[in-house]
């Protein structure tokens, strides 16, 4: 069976809306017929009420007229205790009066009753009030009934207009609110839009920014740099790929190249051979491992410090250990031992990566110094090489980036080196900077003391 179409979020905010709306306003008009009648009913008991108040003024004052004079709207008895009417006003029944003897039984001045108006000649139904009047050994009582005829009228003109009005201003809401939810919501439906033609291929990697400086306008912002970034990482993992494999191909290669040859030669060297061949497996061996550690590094989210089996080492240590393996390269040993937290084969493949690309480009000279002040610890590689311009020394730490691309690939390196030494003082928390070292190149890593 099929699911049914579901509504669009247009129609759903809509739909909603309308019906908060319907249920509010109609509350809102029971309401105000209920209150409109409630305050007509004690306008209603108030006049009538006044009436007999003073209706009993001029019995207390012996001034009664006969008939009463009241407006149409009313009419008036007064009645002895034993129930005989006494004055009317005009239209009033002069026999029976409007209340029966038990409804004035217990009743009270100012109380009010309602009674069916065809008793007393009133149309719709009336209300009552009793007052007291005349001396206290001979009391008599007033009363005055006032139709509410008019108020019911009122009230029903009321409900009419509103039953009539109500479906009326609730269509008009649910058009104006389509309107106005469809130009809102419009911004929504151009990055929609947009990003199919991106999924498509028809539109550059860019969503289109409202004017309007909302949450829209935010949305989209946001959206864009994240494409921006996915844009970039992509280009990122291409670059990477077509530069891994083309490093990867290069010792293949001379591998390939010398076992054909070697095949071919019936006197071949096959102890030299098996040396040129260990000699591309450890070169490829360093690049797998490179790029392992590399791609490590990218698995883990921006800016979180990769956890590593940190203790205290001694750097001076470490760095003596390394450049041991580097007869003209100058170590400047601390005269003290200076401890850092860290991880000590991360620390060594820091300064061999820098003392590699060293050696790589010096003239003559090379010197390391391992120096320490209160809160860090710093290593110092200088060689007097030709030194890397300003404009480059950010894109030195990009993968597989030579500045010198005319050099032989085994000159040269891989271009993982700097890359390395950045993501492994990142690991620890520092950084690495390049600087000039007049001449040649000065490359100066900070580490903190404790991790």
């Amino acid at each position: 069976m099929r699911r049914p179409r579901e509504l669009s979020l247009r129609a759903r905010l809509v739909l909603t809306s309308v019906l908060a709306l319907t249920a509010g306003l109609a509350a809102g008009g029971v309401l105000l017929v209920a209150v409109l009648n409630f305050g007509l009913l004690r306008a209603v008991n108030a006049e009538a009420l006044d009436t007999a108040r003073g209706v009993a003024k001029l019995v207390d004052q012996g001034q009664l007229a006969e008939p009463i004079p009241v407006n149409a709207a009313m009419q008036v008895q007064v009645i002895d205790a034993q129930g005989r009417v006494l004055s009317i006003s005009a239209g009033a029944d002069r026999l029976i009066p409007m209340l029966h003897a038990d409804e004035l039984r217990g009743m009270g001045d100012g109380e009010v009753r309602e009674i069916p108006g065809s008793r007393v000649g009133l149309d719709g139904d009336a209300r009552v009030v009793m007052v007291t009047a005349g001396p206290p050994t001979d009391p008599v009582r007033v009363l005055v009934a006032r139709s509410t005829s008019d108020l019911t009228q009122g009230v029903h003109i009321l409900r009419v207009t509103l039953l009539i009005m109500f479906p009326l201003l609730v269509g008009a809401l649910w058009l104006v609110l389509w309107r106005v939810l469809g130009a809102a919501l419009s911004p929504v439906d151009a990055l929609r839009s947009g990003a199919e033609e991106i999924t498509g291929g028809t539109r550059a990697g860019r969503l289109p920014v409202p004017e309007s400086r909302d949450e829209i306008h935010r949305l989209a912002v946001t959206l864009n740099g994240m494409l921006h970034r996915l844009d970039a990482a992509q280009a990122r993992q291409r670059a990477f790929v077509a530069d891994a494999a083309h490093e990867l191909r290069s010792p293949l290669t001379n591998m390939r190249t010398e076992l054909e040859v070697s095949q071919r030669l019936p006197d071949t060297d096959w102890n030299a051979l098996a040396d040129d061949l260990l000699t591309d497996v450890d070169r490829l061996s360093r690049l797998v491992d490179d790029m392992l550690l590399l791609a490590r590094a990218d698995d883990a989210a921006p800016g979180r410090v990769v956890a590593a089996p940190f203790r205290e080492v001694d750097l001076g240590a470490v760095v003596g250990d390394v450049t041991a393996r580097y007869p003209t390269v100058g170590y400047v040993r601390p005269a003290a031992p200076v401890t850092i937290t860290g991880e000590p084969d991360a620390l060594g493949r820091v300064v061999a990566n820098l003392l590699d690309n060293a050696v790589r480009h010096a003239k003559s000279r090379i010197c390391v110094e391992v120096r320490a002040d209160a809160a860090y610890r710093w290593i110092t590689v200088t060689d007097d090489g030709p030194g890397i311009p300003e404009a480059d020394r950010e894109r030195v730490f990009d993968r597989f980036t030579r500045l010198d691309d005319a050099r032989a690939r085994d000159a040269g390196g891989s271009g993982l080196g700097l890359a390395i030494v950045r993501e492994l003082a990142r690991r620890h928390g520092g950084t690495v900077t390049l600087s000039d070292a007049a001449p040649g190149l000065r490359v100066d890593v900070r580490l903190p003391a404790i991790r």
